[in-house]
């Protein structure tokens, strides 16, 4: 109960009259406490809200690991080996180029056969970075999640950096949502989480986007909004029905579809 209410509620108090010392230090009391509430209304209120947009993104996902399968596909993402697409356009003010491929290899992470999925990266036509990347299917949901990624940055044609690799099952890693089997706008997931390391998250904002890139028109395209709590900034990407990937920040689909082995 503040002071003012204390005072309100004794109108007969028989306490002596302040003095002007009294005065000025009660001021200051009750000031110090105004001063003291605030502080801790905002905390509470920016703790609220921290604690909210945390817990928005679905984080845990109970998935029995005999439903797991390394191969299959949903409406947005494809696993099935010999897949490949390709992405070129402008990223950072660099001509940028994209590869992906679905592998015939398979990896145990975290006790689960996971689909090996390469990516390279040109920048400015010089290899940038090259990355294996691990994905399982729910056999009972089509849901499609994400187990780890080995990572290799090159510089001047040698690896310089493995920064950002991990896999679910160590150092309190854990599998996270790639692309979900029903996607409905509104939802959020994160799709990387190893803390201090990877901790990438997405927000389905729109299913009925429509969009022209160089591999041909899309209707009803889903749109995600990417962010991570390890640094700022924001990234969208649109993925086209039955096609996959279609825009990756500044890069367009190109060319996509079944490659033969070589």
């Amino acid at each position: 109960m503040s002071s003012r209410a204390l005072v309100a509620s004794n109108p007969r108090s028989f306490a002596p009259p302040l003095t002007k010392q009294s005065k000025r230090a009660s001021h200051f009391i009750f000031s110090g406490r105004a001063q003291l509430r605030g502080f801790i209304c905002a905390f509470v209120v920016i703790t609220c809200l921290a604690a909210k947009d945390a817990g928005d993104f679905k984080d845990s996902f109970d998935v029995p690991k005999a439903n797991f399968a390394s191969h299959g596909k949903n409406t947005y993402f494809n696993l099935e080996p010999g897949f490949q697409a390709t992405y070129e356009g402008e990223e950072d003010g660099e001509a940028g180029k994209l590869v992906v491929t679905v592998l015939d290899e398979t990896k145990q992470v975290d006790g689960v056969e996971t689909r090996v999925v390469e990516e390279r990266e040109w920048h400015d036509g010089k290899l940038a970075e090259v990355s294996r990347n691990y994905f399982a299917i729910d056999k009972n949901t089509s849901d499609i999640y994400y187990f780890g990624e080995d990572s290799d940055t090159y510089k001047n044609g040698k690896v310089s950096s493995t920064e950002g690799s991990w896999h679910a099952g160590e150092n309190g890693a854990k599998f996270g949502m790639f692309m979900p089997g029903k996607p409905q706008v509104g939802q959020k997931f994160y799709q990387e989480l190893a803390p201090k390391v990877a901790m990438d998250r997405f927000e389905i904002v729109s299913m009925s986007e429509d969009a022209k890139v160089p591999a041909g028109e899309f209707k009803n395209c889903l749109k995600t909004k990417e962010t991570t709590p390890l640094e700022k900034g924001t990234e969208y990407k649109l993925y086209a029905p039955e096609v996959g990937l279609i825009v990756d920040g500044g890069l367009k689909l190109t060319k996509s579809g079944q490659v033969e082995k070589k």
